[in-house]
């Protein structure tokens, strides 16, 4: 049911990597995509990615060319290497738009090829000796024959931090970006950076506090940054007084756990964190 799940949750269906995918069925998906967007229908208000047949009529003549991306059940999904129009079946939409789409295994493949897609679109030559890249026959990666460098996709470490005293939860806000809801303290993982080294520091740059007794929560891929998000919940040392980074952020309130806002959906892992506390669960 909508809203009652984290983004990635999509059990049943099972999501796989298959090396030997070479050429898609017709009852396969195509991803084509351009910029921040992917190519999309709607039937009867749910996501609709071309199948293989129907990329047949949107490439018009054009030679093609795909990349098995991965699998979701008996559907294999495939990068197309050349892009098309918008039709009036079909319209480019924005893959931050689609994550509270329907169904919400779609979202997530919407957004998970759109990671992929990104990726190979960045790296298309050697960062080495400049050369093309071509696709490696037996794993998800590129390799250059001209110098034998092997490139793997990206994924960034990030970390979150749910910061508790006793029963109050501090909630922050983005300075400076469209998403205006609550959230919590986050941030990168810096290269030579341990986890617990990230959330000490991210804690102290944004709201200059100091935390202890760090425990691991859950963790979610979020595709939309290219990252890995890790969950932490981590008891306020010291005092509680905030002391905010405003570049980072607009403002760091301690709220009661009663009076924690809600969230319609689970869809990310800060709200599920921040629905856990408000809930009792941690």
């Amino acid at each position: 049911m909508k809203g009652l799940y984290m983004f990635h949750e999509i059990d049943p269906q099972k999501f796989t990597y298959d090396p030997d995918r070479k050429s898609p069925e017709a009852h396969d998906a195509v991803i084509f995509s351009k910029d921040r967007s992917i190519l999309l229908g709607s039937g009867e208000g749910e996501l609709a990615i071309p199948r293989y047949s129907d990329a047949q009529g949107l490439l018009q003549g054009k030679p093609g060319g795909f990349i098995y991306l991965f699998s979701l059940g008996e559907t294999a999904y495939f990068l197309s290497l050349e892009q098309v129009g918008e039709t009036r079946s079909y319209q480019y939409r924005n893959v931050y738009s689609v994550r509270n789409a329907q169904p919400s295994q779609q979202a997530f493949v919407c957004a998970t090829a759109f990671h992929l897609a990104h990726w190979y679109a960045n790296n298309r030559y050697c960062g080495q000796c400049a050369g093309p890249f071509e696709h490696k026959e037996n794993e998800r990666a590129l390799s250059c024959p001209r110098c034998g460098v092997v490139k793997y996709p990206r994924i960034s470490p990030v970390i979150i931090v749910g910061i508790i005293d006793g029963e109050n939860l501090l909630l922050t806000k983005y300075a400076g970006r469209e998403y205006t809801n609550h959230a919590l303290v986050s941030g990168f993982v810096e290269p030579g950076e341990a986890l617990e080294g990230a959330i000490a520091r991210e804690v102290m740059e944004e709201v200059g506090l100091e935390v202890t007794n760090v425990r691991y929560y859950k963790s979610q891929p979020w595709a939309f940054s290219q990252s890995i998000l890790m969950g932490f919940f981590a008891d306020l040392s010291g005092g509680r007084n905030v002391t905010l980074d405003t570049k980072e952020l607009s403002e760091a309130v301690w709220f009661p756990r009663p009076e924690i806002p809600v969230e319609e959906s689970r869809l990310s892992l800060t709200w599920d964190m921040i629905a856990a506390f408000r809930t009792g669960a941690v």
